[in-house]
């Protein structure tokens, strides 16, 4: 087994355990491999233990990555974009990626719906909640949730998914478990609301069990399956 094989099952062992901690099913939580300033090849071991969703936080290097693996007739796979998006990149997003995570504002909700092709089905999209209220991420306070969502329903060539919030780092589990506690409350109205909604996309490797224990249905996982990353080719 090559080490992106041993990580990856690695990861999936501690989400089955922080699951099976809580009472929930580990089917319930979804792993997103976070794959960015990550080669093709990589990603390739990847696929190859298994792994089918990947997350790319940049746009070009996401789509040369997503033309490669069409071209290499890999079927299957599951791409997300889970960086800042800016409008200019936003039909990028729109062709090519299954999902996109960080919609905050209508504007870039209206662009990717109008920019989806009509071959494609609507992309699946996340409204990202800036939960820390951190000056320095992207995300809307959750007191602009409900005006935001009733607009993002609307769109037709979206779907509203659900939420995805990136916390400030927290050492303490109960620190993390009380903020992610706060998107589940938001993402459990949510679904009450809109049939579609179904994920709450929060946690990465050092806050994963308590995301997970607060009701998380995905979890973004990078270094602990690819290792550290390059960040001087971007």
């Amino acid at each position: 087994m090559n080490d992106i094989a041993h990580n990856l099952a690695h990861v999936r062992d501690k989400i089955s355990a922080a699951a099976t901690n809580c009472g929930r099913a580990p089917e319930e939580v979804v792993l997103l491999a976070v794959s960015k300033t990550k080669p093709a090849s990589a990603i390739a071991e990847a696929i190859d233990a298994g792994q089918r969703a990947f997350g790319e936080n940049y746009v070009q290097e996401g789509v040369d990555k997503i033309r490669h693996f069409q071209e290499a007739g890999v079927e299957g796979l599951q791409w997300h974009f889970i960086g800042p998006l800016q409008s200019n990149k936003s039909r990028l997003v729109a062709e090519h990626f299954d999902w996109c995570h960080t919609v905050d504002r209508l504007r870039i909700a209206s662009r990717l719906s109008e920019q989806r092709p009509a071959t494609l089905a609507p992309l699946n999209v996340l409204i990202q909640i800036n939960i820390s209220d951190e000056q320095s991420k992207s995300g809307i306070a959750l007191s602009e949730l409900d005006a935001l969502a009733a607009q993002v329903v609307e769109l037709p060539g979206i779907r509203l998914r659900g939420l995805m919030a990136i916390p400030a780092p927290e050492t303490e589990y109960q620190r993390q478990f009380a903020v992610a506690q706060q998107m589940a409350v938001a993402f459990e109205t949510l679904k009450t609301r809109y049939p579609t909604v179904d994920t709450l996309s929060l946690g990465m490797t050092d806050d994963m069990a308590a995301a997970i224990a607060a009701g998380s249905t995905m979890v973004r996982i990078g270094t602990a399956i690819f290792g550290a990353r390059d960040y001087t080719k971007n």
